[in-house]
């Protein structure tokens, strides 16, 4: 029996390295196609990974050039946003989306946020969940570590340094710990997504015969309220709501 289970074990590493060698040729054939002038081959490759279930920054990265240089500017809009929420604070891919939006036809005026709930806003979107989760560990232990030279150490001085110490660290702890869990929050809850095709009529209900509400055009950055059937409600920053088809919008 232990023998087959090790049998099974090293079959597993092998089928994932297998896997990992495959996707890492994938990825080179889109490159590439990409320093060629080839994004539309390119384009096909690098979506091969993202059926596979691969994700990341510079896979999204590179989707978001290609579809740019394509003149598909919504597409590219759509994984700069996908790669900026994997990476908030990488740089090249602020320029790019920022160089994207350039072409934007819509000019949304966004309601005026107040001031402590932008701060806030800020604060959340330093970090992605995953930076916010290493922070809470790395906190964690700064504490334990503090705690334990307070129960240990035989000289009040340093007694009583850690201890406030610890006080201050315990109280940055929860704060972070509730960063987290309101970034997880809206993670999960929140669904934000670009349209992708050229122009899009809102509609004022879910039906094709309802009332034109408005136009919108390709890379806008909407927030989806609902869905019925194959469509979806959406808001834009100045308050505006309305439905579209499902397909004309990509989730980030």
């Amino acid at each position: 029996m232990k023998k087959y289970l090790i049998n099974i074990f090293y079959l597993l590493i092998f089928l994932s390295s297998l896997a990992k060698a495959d996707s890492n040729s994938i990825m080179q054939t889109a490159n590439e196609y990409y320093k060629n002038n080839r994004y539309q081959l390119a384009i096909e490759e690098y979506n091969k990974l993202l059926l596979d279930g691969f994700e990341g920054t510079s896979l999204y990265y590179n989707l978001g050039n290609a579809h740019y240089r394509l003149g598909k500017v919504g597409y590219a809009i759509l994984y700069y946003e996908k790669a900026l929420k994997l990476s908030p604070n990488d740089e090249d891919v602020k320029h790019n989306l920022a160089l994207a939006k350039l072409n934007l036809k819509d000019k949304v005026d966004t309601l005026p946020p107040f001031f402590i709930f932008n701060l806030w806003e800020g604060i959340l979107a330093a970090f992605s969940v995953t930076g916010w989760t290493i922070i809470v560990y790395i906190i964690f232990i700064l504490v334990l570590i503090v705690f334990v030279v307070y129960f240990f150490s035989r000289s009040v001085t340093e007694q009583r340094i850690s201890f406030f110490t610890g006080i201050g660290l315990t109280v940055i702890l929860l704060l972070t710990i509730s960063l987290l869990i309101v970034k997880m929050n809206k993670e999960f809850n929140t669904k934000d997504g670009i349209i992708i095709e050229t122009s899009v009529i809102v509609k004022s209900s879910p039906d094709y015969s309802s009332k034109d509400s408005f136009q919108i055009h390709e890379g806008l950055k909407v927030r989806i309220e609902d869905n019925v059937d194959d469509w979806v409600k959406i808001r834009l920053d100045d308050g505006k709501i309305g439905w579209i088809v499902e397909k004309s919008v990509g989730i980030i």
